[in-house]
């Protein structure tokens, strides 16, 4: 049997204030079983409806009440049968009363396992607690509730109560409403009971927790603060991503009628000689190495076992910063959760102290860690206090890996600021962006925050999980439909479109809006992929050169150098070749041959409209690039070239474009102010006598 096997009593809400959120509770519970099956074959789940018209339950035989409450399901190991009742709830045609139903899955729960059998057991309460609940017999209904929190604390129950609220609760009565919310409070607060409210189908998919892992330490030890002091705590995994069940190699060389066929695959592996491919190599003839260049180095077990850096298991403080200076792009895999050792009261104290004491100072603090004896990797990590609100759960830390200077990426992008003027936004352009952006924002003032990452649960795995199910019952079916319900984490939001249609609007008035081509194949990719019966010129029209309006990567050829036709297409197709950095300092290189051949080749200037396009193009292109010394050295070059040659005309043609050196404003690493980029021209022109 499973180690973590667990049995979940299901409460469901079917009563006519929840129809509207059936289709979706139906959803998310079918799934629980699916993944159960998948995850937890062995655990068991009973269902319980209550505002049905039907009872049917033993406490109704036994002392009388508890009406409107059916046993859908004694519990029982998760199975078909389940999903397919899950899928299709009944629909109640009364009040729910949700006190009776958690008394009835406690009496089914005790009766089941007794007092002294600490299995886990959970109890998972699904409603809009709109209903009224009844009066008790005897004392009042806080009363009650607290008589059944103790009862389920002593048997070690858990329990979650996810309250489905929306559009629903505008119209109920208001004093009903809040006298329940106060009753599933009393659960969470006189027991370990989790109350969950959600406003969304969406939120509801993340709410109940489909998955039950229990959680395993990485780390049992002292955090040492110093050589005297010494705090002991556990360490946790707080969060893990979860990935795609594990498939599974199948045989179907079983006979069918053979019914213990276990369907596995084995692989052996055989490593032969190179010279005799008829020899075995035993295991003890086989040596692991590693490429260095065109050759093998070998290195033998014992060999690497003694370069091997072996630390000890250990957590100890290197010191305390600033929060402000860990940024939150610093973190690293997984967050772990610090927690003092359970039951060591010192430790409980001394962890509360410090975190509470790092808060109040806004202090962080840096710590190296190594989980086990023997552990290749050391991390180095920062402690983040985590102050509880709660009385039953203390103070915890919680944990980052901190990147090494090898983990850390500088990618540098030029600021938006250093292009030119003519590239920025006005302001009514700023002002419809801005527009735009705030009218997408998922948490607006007054309403539920869409799509909350503890509630939102990851689309692409719901739907494999469904999938699955599917294709257990009819293994030739198709891929369905994206469910509604993914399908609004996963696509904008029709009503958010709609409300802000005059945003949209606004935004599409002041930008030119194009649509973005697919890119066209390179030349080599497309003569490799050219039919061999294709005669040559056949077919190329797919990929001839087009004009673009600024440099970006849609070369539709591979261009390796400048030509007298099209220079300026030519230089920007270079410019977005990434197959190494080499094209942009050989696109630079020709283009400046190009501009000076255009200058001395022109009669009476009839190539300098020419020149001056290139001259631009260059100037976009070393902006972009970041490489403003070039084109300034380059200008001023050609101006002196010009000077020498008598071709000042060409300076003054220049002057009359405005075309000026690249300044500092435009591009950051540029040594030319803007005041010296604007007279450069001016008194860079020789006086003509």
């Amino acid at each position: 049997m499973a180690r973590n096997k667990e049995t979940l009593l299901l409460l469901l809400d079917v009563g006519p204030s929840m129809h509207s959120v059936l289709p979706e509770v139906e959803k998310v519970c079918s799934l629980l079983a699916e993944k159960k099956l998948i995850y937890s074959k062995y655990d068991e789940v009973g269902v319980i409806l209550f505002g049905t018209e039907d009872t049917k339950n033993e406490l109704t035989k036994e002392v009388g009440g508890y009406q409107n409450v059916v046993v859908l399901r004694d519990t029982k190991v998760v199975d078909g049968d389940l999903v397919e009742a899950l899928q299709q709830l009944p629909r109640g045609t009364r009040d729910g009363d949700f006190l009776d139903a958690i008394i009835v899955g406690m009496d089914i729960l005790i009766k089941k396992f007794g007092e002294t059998d600490k299995k886990k057991k959970r109890i998972c309460l699904i409603t809009n607690a709109l209903c009224p609940i009844k009066d008790s017999f005897e004392g009042t209904k806080e009363d009650q509730v607290i008589t059944i929190a103790e009862q389920l604390a002593k048997h070690g129950m858990g329990m979650e109560s996810i309250v489905v609220r929306g559009r629903l609760a505008g119209d109920a009565n208001k004093r009903i409403m809040e006298e329940n919310d106060v009753l599933l409070n009393i659960f969470s607060q006189k027991t370990c009971a989790k109350l969950v409210y959600v406003e969304s189908p969406t939120s509801l998919f993340g709410a109940l927790r489909t998955r039950n892992i229990s959680p395993v330490t990485i780390f049992r030890g002292d955090l040492e603060l110093s050589s005297k002091m010494k705090i002991k705590v556990w360490v946790y995994k707080k969060t893990s991503e979860e990935k795609f069940p594990t498939l599974k190699k199948y045989s179907d060389k079983a006979p069918p009628t053979d019914k213990f066929a276990t369907h596995e695959v084995k692989v052996d592996y055989e490593y032969r000689s190179v010279e005799d491919t008829s020899k075995v190599v035993p295991p003890e003839g086989r040596i692991k190495g590693y490429r260095y260049g065109p050759q093998v180095v070998p290195i033998a077990p014992s060999e690497w076992d003694a370069v091997k850096f072996k630390p000890e298991k250990s957590v100890k403080l290197l010191g305390f910063t600033d929060a402000k200076n860990i940024l939150r792009h610093y973190y690293m895999k997984d967050v772990n959760v610090f927690i003092a050792d359970p039951g060591n009261t010192r430790a409980i104290l001394a962890v509360s102290a410090l975190a509470r004491a790092m808060k109040e100072k806004n202090k962080v603090a840096i710590v190296r860690c190594v989980w086990r004896n023997g552990q290749g990797s050391v991390v180095v990590g920062v402690l983040t206090p985590n102050v509880s609100d709660k009385d039953n759960t203390p103070d915890s830390f919680y944990f980052n890996v901190l990147p090494f200077a090898e983990d850390v990426r500088e990618f540098q992008f030029p600021s938006f600021n250093n292009f030119p003027a003519s590239w920025q936004p006005n302001e009514q352009q700023q002002e419809a962006a801005d527009n735009l952006v705030k009218m997408l924002d998922l948490a607006p003032s007054g309403k539920e925050e869409a799509l909350q990452p503890n509630f939102t649960p990851n689309p692409v795995l719901e739907r494999f999980y469904r999938y699955l199910e599917l294709k257990s019952k009819h293994p030739d079916a198709a891929v369905p439909p994206l469910d509604e319900t993914l399908k609004k984490m996963t696509e904008p939001d029709p009503e958010v479109l709609s409300q802000n249609k005059s945003v949209i609007d606004a935004f599409r008035r002041n930008f030119e809006l194009k649509e973005n081509p697919k890119l066209k194949k390179s030349t080599r990719r497309f003569l490799q992929e050219k039919p061999s019966g294709l005669k040559e010129g056949e077919g190329c029209g797919d990929i001839a050169a087009q004009p673009v309006d600024s440099i970006k990567d849609t070369s539709v050829v591979k261009v390796e150098n400048i030509g007298n036709l099209t220079p300026v297409q030519d230089f920007e197709n270079m410019m977005s070749c990434r197959d190494g950095p080499e094209w942009i300092g050989k696109a630079i290189k020709d283009m400046k041959k190009r501009i000076f051949d255009l200058v001395e080749d022109s009669f009476e200037g009839d190539n300098y409209p020419k020149a001056l396009e290139c001259l631009v193009a260059l100037r976009k292109g070393c902006i972009l690039e970041q490489e403003p010394k070039h084109f300034n050295d380059f200008l001023h070059h050609l101006c002196k070239f010009c000077q020498k040659n008598n071709l000042n005309c060409f300076c003054e043609f220049l002057a009359s474009k405005e075309l000026t050196l690249i300044s500092k404003t435009e591009a950051i690493d540029s040594e030319v102010t803007d005041d010296e980029a604007r007279n450069f021209l001016v008194k860079s022109e020789p006086k003509t006598v």
